[in-house]
């Protein structure tokens, strides 16, 4: 059971996660519009793993006896002043997030919950992948300049990133079956 302290705190995380995902939306119709259809596809896959993440939270507050209380979601900004400046605010945001986290395992900690705490690991180890992800783009994008042929030869670099479910997560059609 969680204590109620827990269980807001992972629910916001939930809303926060969805959020995300509305945030990764955007930038990947702000780089459709750009004609950059694979920096849109990179941020499409990054929104898909935000909207698992935040399954992952739903999930868990209802195994563990848990209420999912969701809330609105914030409209996320639309335009950047470049690929880089978007990519600059997905890195920020992964940063914030890991913070998010961190806090999440330290109040489970402070709860003696160490069933969410063991839960957050997967977190934790997801959140250096996503910082590191987000952060090679921003180095490339620095590398690249203002070079077109080299930005649009990253476009198609990114174009290539696929989704792919994380180990031992039941998609929603699975879920739904339960």
């Amino acid at each position: 059971m969680l204590s109620q302290k827990m269980e807001e705190a992972l629910n916001e995380q939930l809303n926060w996660e969805l959020f995300s995902s509305y945030l990764y939306l955007a930038m990947s119709g702000y780089f459709y519009h750009m004609g950059l259809a694979g920096f849109a596809n990179w941020m499409k896959v990054q929104a898909l793993e935000e909207l698992t993440h935040a399954g992952k939270f739903f999930s868990f507050l209802n195994e563990r006896g848990g209420r999912v209380r969701l809330g609105s979601v914030q409209a996320p900004d639309h335009d950047w002043e470049s690929p880089l400046g978007a990519f600059q605010a997905a890195l920020q945001h992964e940063q914030k997030v890991s913070g998010r986290i961190n806090s999440l395992v330290d109040l489970a900690r402070e709860e003696h919950d160490h069933a969410t705490e063991i839960f957050l690991q997967w977190f934790v180890t997801e959140q250096v992948e996503e910082e590191s992800s987000a952060m090679e783009v921003v180095q490339k994008l620095k590398l690249v300049g203002e070079h077109s042929p080299s930005l649009f030869h990253l476009d198609r670099e990114l174009g290539t990133r696929s989704f792919t479910m994380p180990a031992g997560t039941a998609g929603p059609a699975k879920e739904a079956q339960e």
